[in-house]
């Protein structure tokens, strides 16, 4: 399977050349697009082909070009992820909204878990708060405890004057991590031919990636744990980001198995769409943080 993540962070052209990444700057570098996984554009001065854009969508390469501050500002989605991809994205239509209801309040649930696990060595008592949580959820989250846990999630990792609405190298790392999260999740979905916009839970007209903002939310104790490790940090560095972006090629458990982060996003966002399309919670198969 493909593992790589290239990050192109200087000015360069980049081509495609017989099933390889050509990477053209001072010296020549080519990667065979059967490794790579995802390609972020870090850089603004960079030039492509689109012969090439067009291999890696073939490839199902995740694609993501960054803004002039380096940070995940679009990225490059096929319009056709599978052979029967209209099929699908029928019966995505038809999915029971009561069942969604159910498949909603299961992810929150494993989310409200992750969070308890990771401040469990730093506050017991908010750690118990979060596990009663856990049992109060109702279907599609009638009860907002996702919004309760939330609240004493983040003040027991960054203080109890932190908001997430706040502009802050904390968020913007946050943001960061999540968005590499995102777009990866986004690639299996398309990759097996669902459409992004159409949420489990999130109903936003004005994001296109609601499905894949419902599948993210028990993963993002990943990213919140990476950035807790660094300590107190004034400045949100490149150093940071790579960080990030090797989450991806991080080993977690799934499956009682132990697989790379980005061949484990494959099988639990697998096991979601079977879930939905069986009616049956017992096929969700979620990533052990």
């Amino acid at each position: 399977m493909s593992w790589r993540v290239v990050v192109i962070s200087k000015r360069t052209k980049l081509e495609y050349k017989m099933d390889y990444l050509v990477v053209r700057d001072d010296q020549v570098v080519k990667i065979h697009l059967s490794e790579i996984n995802t390609l972020i554009i870090e850089s603004t001065a960079v030039s492509l082909t689109v012969m090439l854009l067009t291999k890696l969508q073939e490839r199902k390469i995740k694609v993501i070009f960054c803004d002039n501050y380096r940070n995940p500002e679009c990225e490059l989605v096929p319009y056709y992820g599978c052979h029967n991809s209209t099929e699908k994205i029928r019966r995505q239509l038809s999915w029971d909204k009561e069942f969604k209801k159910a498949m909603w309040a299961t992810i929150v649930r494993e989310k409200i878990k992750n969070q308890a696990n990771l401040i469990k060595e730093i506050k017991e008592d908010s750690y118990q708060l979060l596990i009663n949580y856990i049992g109060e959820v109702m279907p599609g989250d009638s009860s907002n405890r996702e919004g309760l846990a939330a609240k004493v999630y983040f003040n027991t990792l960054f203080g109890s004057h932190y908001s997430r609405k706040h502009d802050s190298e904390i968020n913007a790392a946050l943001n960061y991590g999540y968005t590499i999260l995102l777009s990866a999740i986004n690639r299996e979905i398309v990759c097996n031919g669902y459409l992004t916009q159409l949420g489990i839970c999130h109903d936003n007209i004005f994001n296109p990636f609601n499905f894949s903002s419902d599948l993210i939310e028990p993963l993002r104790p990943l990213i919140d744990k990476k950035t807790l490790s660094w300590g107190k940090y004034e400045k949100f560095k490149s150093e940071h980001k790579m960080e990030l972006v090797n989450l991806l090629n991080e080993k977690v458990v799934i499956d009682n198995k132990s697989y790379y982060l980005h061949d484990a996003l494959s099988i639990y966002c697998k096991s979601i769409f079977d879930t939905m399309e069986e009616e049956d919670l017992s096929l969700v198969k979620f990533i052990e943080l």
